[in-house]
């Protein structure tokens, strides 16, 4: 059985208060439902009971906060995730809003994965699966939406024009275009074939 070590009052809302567990902040709850329960330092209870009093009582709120984050741009799961957390949410709450944001298909990894790849220029595959990765989009979801996206030549031709701009068109700073695609995260085939745009080039890359 875990003890509440401290109960402390939230500096930016007076009224709610940080319940701090075994020495360790454990989640965020109204100082009304603290005082309806009885909360106090010293008190010894089950972490389970404090997920179902914060479940019970915040359930709501966590999911109108979710909802106003969302209200600005597209989430994945592991973003809304994190916001919550670091609103103070346990992990029960958290699942809560989760599941009531996918049933309503305002969470949606592969969704998320889609406009993302349709709305950024100038990368290729690789960096745009790193990109996702970072945003804490499920990996099936990066698969899926990358499977459906063809690297465009034409934008790779563009991206190493604008890199060439004012370059002689040599072998060294064509090799080094080549290399700039590459870490743009164009694969090999499409920073290629926009190499060759610039003329018959019989060198190996």
């Amino acid at each position: 059985m875990a003890e509440i070590t401290s109960i402390e009052p939230q500096v930016k809302d007076k009224r709610r208060c940080n319940v701090y567990v075994d020495g360790r902040f454990y989640c965020g709850i109204k100082l009304e439902v603290a005082i309806k329960y009885h909360l106090k330092a010293g008190m010894h209870i089950e972490k389970e009971e404090l997920d179902k009093i914060q479940l019970e009582t915040e359930k709501s709120q966590a999911l109108d906060k979710a909802m106003t984050h969302l209200s600005a741009s597209m989430k994945t799961r592991r973003q809304i995730n994190d916001f919550l957390a670091k609103k103070g949410y346990t992990e029960a709450v958290i699942n809560y809003v989760l599941e009531r944001l996918e049933y309503h298909k305002l969470v949606d990894d592969y969704a998320y994965c889609r406009a993302y790849v349709q709305s950024v220029r100038g990368k290729g595959k690789r960096a745009l699966e790193l990109d996702l990765i970072k945003r804490g989009a499920a990996q099936s979801a990066i698969r899926a939406a990358l499977d459906e996206t063809e690297e465009d030549c034409g934008e790779a031709a563009a991206v190493l024009e604008k890199y060439m701009r004012g370059k002689p068109t040599d072998k060294q700073s064509l090799y080094k275009g080549f290399k700039y695609l590459l870490s743009k995260g164009y694969g090999y085939d499409t920073a290629k074939a926009a190499l060759d745009k610039f003329g018959d080039i019989n060198e190996d890359y």
